[in-house]
């Protein structure tokens, strides 16, 4: 029994001691365990510190601090960053009203390194930010370049339709008055096999030349073959249906030579040598043609048809072989009254003002209504004077005076008769006048043009002078024709204006600094240089108005400045356009059709609708240098079977 206790005892208390001491090993496993965690924390923390303190520290994604801080740091950006599942996350920016999305940060691919230095979460987040930051700014700015771009793109085309516009304007209203070939060309078609065979000539010299520096005998006598042939089969041709019928065998003849030449000669170095060679020496021989062109113009201008010589002198012999009493003209009493309309008409060319005279009466629906004040100089008096005695002009009036007769026109009243006079004036206008040669001589010939020098073309500002009982009056040029009647001109209100005339200016020619020099202070300060300019030629003046602002003081005032010739260079017209500056009234273009005298491009519809067409510029009707699709409008008032006319051999 006591045996059997001591075992119970026993291993009771073996059970009590096992059950205590797994309680205790237990305790003692997990502290064991809680230790391990925390020394390898501690070194996982030491190893980092000692890692991080040299190159930075590796973050797997980016806390909410730096998401914060990037927000924070934006400056007029709105930041909106958004996480999915994948830890991918999109930042989407809206800069300056531009908006923006992109893939700002991969974190399971990618990790980021971020400098360290301070405290380690805002260093993080600012360094984060700015980069962040920079990149969705350069890619903002691509944005806004490929936007300003496609603009500047826009600006550009915007800008080239502008110019091509302008150059289409130009070609109208400029180089269509000039180049009479340019319509004729504006068919690329046309005349394709002239354009083909000359191209072929061009080409055909430059390897006959090249030919002579490479000493290719054979081919230099094939090319000059062609090239004779070829030259002689074009001849004066200008169309292709003037073409003779072997140009196609002689333009395959030479194409022929041109392969063969080509093959053994073509350096394309050398051939723009050459064709920069040929342009230059053609357009040296135009520069010279213009020349000559210009000095045989103005020699045409200022000489006098002898036809109509002849007409003169035969009337202003018969004139003076007129008893005095049937020299006068009938209805005087209406020279001045009010009443009728009146026109001036300056000149010194019989069959000039018998044009302008007939087809204003020929046109006019009461020519008894008409009276026409001629003045002249005292060689052409007698004869302009004869014509009109055995010409009368139905039942207008007729009066014509002689300007040397106008005493009180002397150079102590008259500025520009006492400048032309004077030696400085004779030296400006006959400087160069001792050269022959056509290329120094043509601008001196323009200076001594005899309109510039007569000082009939001045009394155009004396009218008021000339005629000082009359209210309105009509100035006519010598070189316009009335195609329709022209007493609605006297109805025409001029709203206080003194001058109605057509306006001139289209876009940016014919306009006042066309014809004054605004480097000058008195021009600049008076004018704009924007300003219209208008026609002499078809003028209706208010005469009343004229002599209430006293405006030939005016033109005076201006003649005295422009005595040594700074404010204006040549003619009426400049003077003109100071003196009644801002007092011309704008009249309807259909009124008045300018450049039968310059201009081959006038759309015949305006010519056929125009009351007044003038032939302003050189090529007068009256001259052989007539341009002669205008020329019929002029030649329909003159009656080629008259007398003096036969005597004088005057031809259509």
């Amino acid at each position: 029994m006591a045996l059997k206790n001591r075992l119970v005892s026993g291993s009771a208390k073996n059970e009590d001691e096992e059950g205590s001491g797994g309680v205790g090993g237990y305790r003692f496993i997990l502290a064991g365990l809680v230790l391990l965690c925390v020394f390898a924390l501690l070194s996982f923390v030491v190893l980092s510190d000692l890692h991080t303190a040299g190159e930075g520290v590796i973050s797997s994604s980016p806390s909410k601090e730096v998401i914060d801080d990037i927000a924070a740091s934006t400056n007029n950006t709105t930041v909106n960053i958004s996480s999915s599942g994948n830890s991918n996350l999109a930042l989407s920016l809206s800069l300056a009203g531009v908006e923006a999305s992109v893939d700002a940060i991969s974190m399971p691919s990618q990790t980021t390194v971020v400098p360290r230095s301070g405290t380690f979460p805002v260093e993080e987040d600012n360094s984060l930010g700015a980069r962040r930051i920079a990149r969705e700014e350069r890619q903002e700015n691509q944005l806004l370049e490929m936007e300003l771009d496609l603009q500047g793109e826009d600006t550009a085309v915007k800008l080239e339709n502008t110019n091509m516009q302008a150059s289409d304007l130009v070609d109208s209203s400029i180089l269509g008055k000039y180049s009479t070939w340019k319509k004729e060309n504006d068919n690329k078609n046309q005349d394709s096999i002239i354009r083909l065979m000359r191209d072929q000539i061009i080409m055909a010299r430059i390897y006959l030349s090249i030919s002579k520096k490479k000493k290719k005998l054979d081919l230099i006598e094939e090319l000059q073959i062609c090239l004779k042939r070829s030259r002689r089969v074009l001849g004066e041709a200008n169309i292709d249906a003037e073409l003779h019928y072997s140009a196609p065998q002689k333009i395959k003849a030479m194409a022929g030579v041109l392969s063969k030449a080509r093959d053994q000669l073509f350096d394309c170095k050398l051939v723009i040598r050459k064709l920069r060679a040929m342009l230059l020496t053609e357009e040296e021989k135009i520069r010279r043609l213009k020349r000559q062109n210009t000095f045989l113009t103005q020699l045409g201008v200022k000489g006098i048809p002898g036809g109509i010589r002849c007409l003169s002198l035969r009337l202003t012999i018969d004139y003076y072989l007129l008893p005095p009493e049937k020299r006068n003209f009938p209805r005087s009493v209406n020279l001045q009254n009010p009443k009728f309309h009146h026109y001036a008409l300056f000149t010194d060319n019989v069959m000039a003002a018998a044009v302008v005279v007939n087809s204003t009466i020929m046109n006019a629906k009461d020519s008894s209504k008409h009276v026409f004040h001629l003045v002249t100089d005292n060689l052409n008096i007698g004869a302009l004077k004869m014509w009109f005695l055995l010409n009368p002009p139905e039942e207008a009036t007729i009066h014509v005076e002689n300007l040397d007769e106008l005493k009180w026109l002397n150079s102590s009243y008259c500025p520009v008769l006492r400048q032309l006079n004077s030696a400085a004036m004779r030296e400006y206008y006959f400087k160069t006048g001792h050269s022959t040669t056509p290329s120094s001589s043509a601008s001196s010939l323009k200076y001594r043009n005899p309109k510039y020098l007569s000082m009939l073309n001045h009394l155009r500002f004396y009218i008021p002078q000339i005629y000082p009982k009359l209210d309105k009056i009509l100035f006519l040029d010598d070189d316009v024709v009335v195609q329709k009647d022209l007493t609605g001109l006297w109805l025409v209100d001029l709203e206080g204006k003194v001058n109605g005339a057509v306006e001139t200016c289209v876009e940016n020619f014919h306009r006042f600094d066309k014809y004054l020099n605004f480097s000058n202070p008195y021009i600049a300060r008076e004018f704009d240089p924007n300003a219209c300019g208008w026609a002499y030629g078809m003028n209706i003046f208010d005469l009343k108005e004229w002599k209430k602002r006293n405006l030939t003081g005016v033109y005076h005032t201006w003649q005295n400045l422009n005595e040594d010739r700074l404010l204006w260079k040549l003619g009426t017209l400049p003077p003109g356009l100071m003196t009644f500056y801002g007092l011309t009234y704008s009249l309807n273009k259909s009124w008045h059709v300018l450049g039968l005298g310059y201009n081959p491009s006038i759309n015949p519809s305006e010519i056929e609708n125009a009351a007044v067409i003038h032939y302003n510029g050189n090529m007068k009707p009256w001259l052989e240098m007539a341009m002669t699709k205008y020329r019929p409008y002029w030649t329909k008032y003159i009656d080629y079977d008259h007398p003096y006319l036969r005597q004088c051999n005057f031809l259509k």
